[in-house]
């Protein structure tokens, strides 16, 4: 091991990635430490800058393809779950759980985060970076302020609402991966308690009959194009399109059904039928076979409708 790293208190070596992804694939990680909060977390930063060792910032695992082969380097592990309330606003370390956080304002009653109370993996911290939406509502609604440390400064900055760049499925620390989420400002409405757990269990109900909950995957795999199809022809074979054009969104999901994917597989992945924007792992499914139906789904969707598809998954050690 690095003497740097060596030095560095709580870092494990070898550990295998599969079991910190919602998708339950992955190699191993050469170096793997978990951050409890600022301090440690500039310390990993200080080590693997002074080691010259590549470095994969890590929250709850959802959104996330890593490679068969692993990451040859440190994967620092995001664990800060402070919370702390404050009126109708809510102080929130990076990696505490959004559907933890999403009880646990609708138990104040703080409405804001229902849509968020089902969503396995995902982090404040995952979903600010990604900003991370669903049913018309979005991580940014509820964003007052967000601080970040910079890995190659070693700063920490305040970035309000408007500095976080915020935009479809897209952020400034998307964009800039040197800045690296610690906490936020959450700004939320007041409401009755029994309401907004009403407006949970609506969501968690959709989320168990319209989406593939039963096996491992990454959660949506693109991005639903907001974008308006103008070929008359297209528009004639595909009378939902107009809908979608009102609307100015097409799910992703539909496009890949329609190219008559829902079902494919390659190896033990598979595009799930219940939710075509879905790849599934059907068991000890391999990075490469997500990879190979990703490429098929955005081949055909090109192919068959005219638009490009946006991977909304990240992916690691490719």
């Amino acid at each position: 091991m690095d003497k740097i790293l060596k030095n560095l208190v709580g870092i494990r070596t070898n550990v295998l990635l599969k079991n910190y992804t919602t998708y339950k694939i992955g190699g191993v990680a050469k170096y793997f430490f978990v951050a409890k909060n600022v301090e440690s977390l500039l310390s990993a930063l200080k080590a693997s800058k002074e080691s010259k060792s590549p470095v994969f910032i890590l929250g709850g695992g959802s959104n996330l393809l890593i490679s068969d082969k692993g990451f040859r380097g440190i994967v620092i592990k995001i664990n800060m779950q402070d919370v702390e309330f404050l009126g109708d606003k809510v102080t929130v370390g990076a990696g505490e759980s959004l559907a933890k956080l999403a009880h646990s304002t609708a138990s104040k009653g703080l409405s804001g985060l229902e849509w968020a109370a089902g969503i396995p993996g995902a982090t404040v911290g995952g979903s600010i970076y990604g900003h991370a939406q669903a049913f018309g509502v979005r991580i940014s609604d509820a964003v007052e302020s967000v601080q970040a440390i910079n890995s190659k400064t070693l700063e920490l900055k305040n970035f309000t609402k408007e500095q976080c760049r915020f935009s479809l499925k897209n952020s400034i620390f998307k964009k800039n991966k040197n800045l690296i989420i610690v906490s936020a400002v959450l700004k939320f409405k007041q409401a009755d308690p029994k309401e907004i757990k009403n407006k949970i269990d609506e969501f968690l109900v959709y989320r168990k009959t319209k989406h593939p909950v039963n096996f491992p995957s990454a959660g949506s795999t693109f991005v639903n194009p907001e974008i308006k199809i103008k070929n008359k022809k297209l528009l004639e074979k595909y009378l939902e399109l107009k809908e979608f054009n009102e609307k100015g969104t097409i799910p992703a999901g539909y496009l890949i059904a329609k190219c008559g994917l829902a079902g494919k597989k390659i190896g033990n992945a598979k595009i799930a039928e219940q939710h075509a924007n879905f790849i599934i792992n059907l068991g000890e499914a391999k990075a490469k076979d997500v990879l190979a139906l990703m490429n098929l789904a955005k081949t055909k969707v090109k192919k068959t409708f005219g638009i490009n598809l946006e991977t909304e998954v990240q992916f690691v050690g490719f």
